[in-house]
């Protein structure tokens, strides 16, 4: 379905849409506001930031687009022992009431360790821990985001979507290239239908726990498109320049514009 911006507007007029996740929600925001702008670039617009939450917003369409940067959706909060992970608490989620639209992500700082793993505890169960299986971890925090929804969320009000796990691509062994040990010098996408390696093991936490929610929620299952797409991070042209090798997020335009087509085709044939 080809994508069409202003008809996107037309369809959002005087709604407000919220993206909530970690900086491959920034990725997909970013992508949307540039293709808005781009449908109709003689419209206005402004960008603005308070603390954590991002505005786009267009006032001939009374459209507004937000950002509201959270990396594990659950609650991250500073103690006197150091900050605690609290995988069944989410006070978070006063911050996302009131929206047409929420737009959730999250996975990509599950798994960091060492200088970047922003918390120091995890709190599951009533315990505190050092540390537990991450994966497992993730589950029981989307889960929490889960019932969150189930009880908070009035599906005749809010459409909700959950932007599926985004792949990376640091090793060359999953797309049949042991030659090619990262994304960098990569300038095609991946030749076949398929991909090699298997769907990573979020992707079915993810349709697990969305499996058994009361709520609709749609999945926007852009974890096989991308992982074709080998060729689209910003690899040494991404944070640190030519001191790092970013394979995680992705190029602008680029794979995200994927994403943003398939949620307005979503949008379209759900109406």
């Amino acid at each position: 379905m080809p994508f069409s911006g202003e008809d996107l507007l037309r369809r959002l007029k005087g709604k407000k849409l919220l993206f909530v996740g970690d900086s491959l929600s920034l990725n997909q925001w970013q992508s949307l506001t540039c293709m808005l702008h781009a449908a109709v670039p003689q419209n206005n617009y402004t960008i603005t930031r308070k603390g954590g939450l991002s505005t786009f917003f267009m006032p001939d369409y009374d459209v507004s687009v937000l950002l509201s940067r959270n990396a594990f959706l659950v609650d991250l909060v500073r103690t006197e022992a150091g900050m605690v992970l609290r995988l069944d608490s989410i006070t978070n989620g006063n911050d996302w009431k009131g929206y047409d639209m929420l737009i959730f992500n999250t996975w990509h700082w599950w798994l960091h360790k060492g200088s970047r793993q922003p918390w120091d505890y995890i709190e599951s169960g009533g315990q505190i821990l050092k540390d537990m299986d991450r994966l497992a971890a993730f589950k029981e925090g989307l889960t929490t985001w889960s019932k969150w929804v189930d009880s908070n969320v009035d599906a005749n009000n809010t459409k909700v979507f959950f932007q599926g796990i985004s792949p990376t691509h640091y090793n060359g062994k999953e797309w049949d290239d042991p030659n090619s040990a990262t994304c960098s010098g990569q300038t095609q996408p991946v030749s076949s239908r398929t991909y090699p390696a298997s769907s990573p093991p979020a992707a079915t936490v993810v349709n697990d726990v969305l499996t058994a929610m009361s709520s609709p929620v749609t999945l926007l299952d852009i974890t096989l498109l991308s992982q074709l797409r080998k060729d689209g991070h910003p690899s040494m042209y991404g944070n640190g320049g030519r001191t790092g090798n970013d394979c995680s997020h992705w190029c602008l335009a680029g794979v995200p514009d994927t994403w943003n087509q398939l949620f307005y085709a979503t949008l379209v044939t759900s109406d």
